[in-house]
Parts: C-alpha cells; structure tokens; sequence
C-alpha cells in the first residue's frame, strides 16, 4: 500500500484515531507522538517503543516527513548561519539562526516561495510552488537544534512564504510545537510576519492570541504601498489599520511595524505626518529597516537614510528603532540564498546581495 498519512502532521488526537483505525492499542499513540515530536525521530523504525509487529503495520500506511540541511553558510561578521533546506519533492527553502544573549532565534519559511510579489522580497521572484506542511515547518527547528546541538527558544515565521497565506498549517505547526509532549515552546515565543493579509489577522489572534505580530507596512500612502506590495491592492491601509486595531484590542499585544526606508518614497514630512495618524492610540514599535535592493532601485547608503529618517522619527515621538543588520555577507534575508543556488548551480561564490532585511534583528 502506499504511504498516504504522514504521522507528523497530525494532532496527537488524530494520530490517536489513525492508530485506534489500524487495530494498534491506544497508548500506542503516546509512544509515537513522543517519539516523533520530542526525540525527533525520523523513520517509523527508528521508535523502539513499538514492537517491531506494529512498526511494520505503521510502514504499510504512513511515514514520517522530513527534511534536511543542505547548505550551511555561517557570516564572518556575526554568528549568524543560513541554512538552506531540502525538501522531499527536492524543492528548496531557507532558514536563518541568530545568536543573541537571551539565546538562539530561528526564522522559518511557511511556503515554497511566495506569490505576494513584494518589490524587495527575493522570495518572491518565481511565485509560489506551494504551501508547506505542518511537519515541514516543524522539521526546521529540530534540524536546526540537531545540528548545531541547540535548543531555539524563539521562532519568527518570516522566512519564504506569507505564513498567514498557509494559515491552517501554521496554526498547526505552532500548536504541535507548543505540545508539552512534544517541543514544548511557550505560545509567546513565536512571532508571525506578515506583509498584509488583513482578512487573516484577527482570526491569528483568536486562534493564538500570546504570539507576536509583525506587520510589513513600507508606506501609508495606498498609492505607493500598492506598487511595493500588491497585497495593499485588496487590502488597502484604511482596511488593514481597522484589523490591526481589533487585533490590539482583543489581544493586548503590541504590534511591530516594519518599515523599509525607501529615500524620496516613504520618508518624507507627509509620511511622518501618516505615521502619527494611523498609529495614534495604538501600542507599537516601529521597525525601521535599511532597504537591500533586489533590481530597480540604485545602490546607494541606504543605511545612513534610514538613520536620518529615524531621527525625524524620533523628533515627532514615534516609537521606533533601526533594525542592525545580521549576515549581510550570507544573504540573509529570505529568498537570496535559494536564488543563488538555483542560478548559480551552487554556493561556491555566494556574495552579499539584495532582499527584504526581514530577517535582520536589533
């Protein structure tokens, strides 16, 4: 029979039910899901908590779904290291790690590329293949934490993909990392990104109101926002502020705003002007970041634009901050080093380029 149930997608509950239907005891399940989630085993063989018996009736309808790291590049400028993963159907995603006192902060994709056609976002340039599964956003962390013999103690959803457009799956993902028979990570310690998917919003914080949310917003003005990220074209910034301040008020939480400073686009004394209007009475911090251009804008010192502009900021007592820059000479920001291997037919001469800076943290 083919293998048609992979085991790590499912609830605990739902593996209980698939082992209930193929006539193994119920505590079975226990075992499996321990197995799996906690010890991050990899083939049905490998959990010896199980008779050999039962292994075998397992094999004939289910498997277990994995991924592994196929490239590791690690900056010279910081401790920062991108992966780059294989999936099974041999499609690539990405994933950075970031070192910080507190500890280790992975940033994880949620769909094969991404079909929001962001103008800054490498990610974004072939469209997106498809969504990931639970299993598969799970399996980024425990590699990542078998590999380098780490414990990740934050996860930010903001690698390749726009996590609230594979909504199901993430919520999945996150409930099944949250298990305590499983990973066990606190609810607030995942942080969700997106670029805008205003529907989505509300129902994240209804569904898992202690995480974070981050919201990429690059402009208040619908005109310019549309042309960086055609999203705001269906969900325009009057439609996406209304969410975002029932977002707030259901889960108290303070909203991250990112912002990518665009010299003589998005920085001007009109923009400063939105910028009180739309976040007047709400809890915020901005996030303000240094543009790494993919294509159409010209190379210049984005980094000190950004600065300037943060001090307007700061002159008109909006609450923000200047992102620094992580693995700038590993192409950390998502989408870059799948471009490269793609294009390039390897990583031999990767060079620091372009992308969003999602990545990147203060």
């Amino acid at each position: 029979m083919s293998k048609i149930i992979a085991l790590n997608d499912l609830y605990e509950n739902e593996l209980e039910e698939f082992i209930i239907d193929l006539g193994l005891k119920k505590f079975r399940a226990d075992q499996i899901y321990r197995a799996i989630f906690s010890k991050n085993i990899k083939t049905i063989d490998e959990i010896t908590q199980i008779s050999e018996y039962d292994r075998e009736i397992l094999k004939e309808k289910s498997y277990i779904r994995n991924l592994k790291i196929l490239e590791v590049f690690t900056s010279k400028i910081d401790k920062t290291k991108k992966m780059l993963y294989l999936l099974e159907d041999n499609t690539l995603i990405e994933g950075v790690l970031m070192e910080y006192k507190h500890g280790y902060t992975l940033c994880v994709s949620t769909q094969v590329g991404c079909r929001m056609g962001c103008s800054f976002c490498a990610s974004t340039v072939n469209g997106m293949e498809r969504n990931l599964y639970p299993s598969e956003i799970v399996s980024q962390i425990n590699e990542v934490e078998d590999y380098f013999d780490i414990r990740i103690s934050n996860v930010v959803l903001m690698g390749s993909g726009e996590p609230l457009d594979n909504f199901d799956n993430v919520i999945k993902a996150l409930r099944i990392l949250n298990s305590e028979k499983g990973r066990n990570l606190s609810m607030r310690s995942f942080t969700l990104s997106t670029c805008g998917v205003a529907e989505k919003i509300v129902k994240f914080g209804e569904e898992i109101p202690q995480a974070g949310l981050a919201i990429s917003v690059h402009s208040f003005k619908d005109e310019i926002r549309s042309e960086m990220m055609p999203v705001n074209r269906k969900y325009n910034i009057d439609y996406l502020f209304r969410e975002i301040r029932e977002y707030a008020k259901l889960t108290g939480n303070r909203i991250s705003i990112e912002y990518t400073v665009i010299p003589g686009k998005n920085d001007t004394d009109e923009d400063i002007r939105l910028f009180k209007k739309y976040l007047n009475n709400l809890n915020y911090i901005v996030n303000l970041i240094a543009l790494n251009p993919i294509n159409e804008y010209n190379k210049i010192d984005y980094r000190q634009s950004a600065k300037i502009f943060k001090d307007k900021l700061d002159k008109n007592n909006i609450n923000c901050t200047l992102r620094r820059e992580l693995g700038s000479d590993i192409s950390a920001s998502c989408g870059q080093l799948k471009k490269y291997y793609l294009e390039e037919g390897g990583l031999s001469e990767l060079q620091s380029s372009n992308a969003c800076g999602s990545c990147s943290k203060k």
